[in-house]
Parts: C-alpha cells; sequence; structure tokens
C-alpha cells in the first residue's frame, strides 16, 4: 500500500491556519504530564517530539529545566506558534522537516508521542515503527499514547487497535508498558493505550 500524498505540509499547515485542528487539546495531556514528572530532575537527555503539533509537551519540558528538547513537524504554523508562547525555545531545536527525514546522529535518548502517530496515512506505520527505533540510542525510550479505537469519520486522525500495534514495534522494541491509559482526558478515556517501547540493544545501527 502506498501513503497517501495528499497528507504533505501543505495539508497540515492548511489545517493549523483555518483551524481544523480537533485533536488538539490545548495543553499537555495528563498522561504525559505524569510521565515527565516521574523522570526526574532535568538532565542532559535528548528528547525528541515528532510530528510535535503545538508542542504542549516541549513547552512543559522546557518551563521544567530540561535543555535539550527538540520538536519536529512539516507545517511552519505550529513550530511559530510555540516560539510565541515560549520566547527562550532554542529556536535551532525547532526542526521544520519530515520525520522519516531525519537522521539518527546523535542518537536521541526519548521520543515522545502525541497525536503523530494517528495523524500519518496508515500505510506508513510500520515505516514509523523503524525509524523510531533509527533515532533513538540502544535501551532508549519510545513513549506516549496510541489511539485504540476507530474514528467514524475517515481521517487523519486514524484509529487503530493495540494488536495492529503491537505487530509494528515488536521487531525493534520491548515493551515496558503497552496497556490502556488510566489517566487519559475525559473523552479518550478508554481509548487510549499508554505505550513506554525500549529499543532493542542488539538491533543493527544500520536499519
Amino acid at each position: 500500500m502506498q501513503p497517501d500524498s495528499t497528507f504533505d505540509a501543505d495539508y497540515w499547515q492548511q489545517r493549523y491556519l483555518s483551524g481544523q485542528t480537533g485533536w488538539d487539546t490545548g495543553a499537555i495531556t495528563p498522561p504525559l504530564r505524569e510521565y515527565f514528572i516521574q523522570l526526574g530532575p532535568p538532565d542532559a537527555r535528548r528528547i525528541l517530539i515528532p510530528g510535535a503539533g503545538n508542542a504542549y509537551e516541549a513547552e512543559c519540558l522546557h518551563n521544567a529545566g530540561w535543555p535539550n528538547v527538540w520538536v519536529a513537524d512539516l507545517a511552519p504554523a505550529p513550530l511559530q506558534a510555540l516560539q510565541r508562547r515560549v520566547p527562550g525555545f532554542p529556536t535551532n531545536h525547532l526542526l521544520l522537516t519530515d520525520f522519516f527525514a531525519l537522521q539518527p546522529a546523535p542518537a536521541f535518548d526519548l521520543l515522545v508521542e502525541q497525536t503523530f502517530f494517528c495523524a500519518l496515512d496508515p500505510a506508513l506505520r510500520p515505516a514509523y515503527a523503524r525509524q523510531a527505533a533509527r533515532l533513538l540510542r540502544p535501551g532508549g525510550t519510545l513513549m506516549g499514547l496510541l489511539f485504540d479505537t476507530e474514528f467514524e469519520k475517515a481521517g487523519p486522525p486514524f484509529g487503530g487497535s493495540r494488536a495492529e500495534y503491537e505487530a509494528y514495534f515488536a521487531p525493534y522494541f520491548d515493551f515496558v508498558h503497552f496497556e490502556t491509559a488510566t489517566n487519559s482526558l475525559k473523552p479518550r478515556q478508554g481509548k487510549e493505550l499508554f505505550i513506554c517501547l525500549k529499543r532493542k540493544p542488539e538491533l543493527s545501527d544500520t536499519l
């Protein structure tokens, strides 16, 4: 299956400019906020938030003192919105680029998934799992939320199931946590998986 080329940078830019961002909660969601708290004091870990959109997660981490947070998005509008909200966020950590074009050197310690996976054409999901592993150091973490539901309207966002997702990630990751989130926002309760996956140490660096 070939991915739909409709969902390009212009498509997403127009959605942000026209306010067609129903997935945007206006703030970091509770499962991610609680995970960030348990990371402990800020340190030098390199953190990437791909398909970051308005990047409330990056804002939260930056305000908490984490110095090495990067965000990537195809569309300039949400990156500009982050700059306006958080003027001190390093401009060289705002990556206007395709997630699949990012290079793994130096590798990241943590990738944060928040409504990026569901925005991708489902044909790209196997490539997403591989690229996430490629960008992480051995033992690095992919964490975040995946929708464990199907949507009535045609995507994006696109839904899916736990079994489907397991098949994508199993070749590259060890599963630490892969269960229904217990502290989702009310409209999403019972419909989100909280995932915490560790890149398999034995994977080749030439993924």
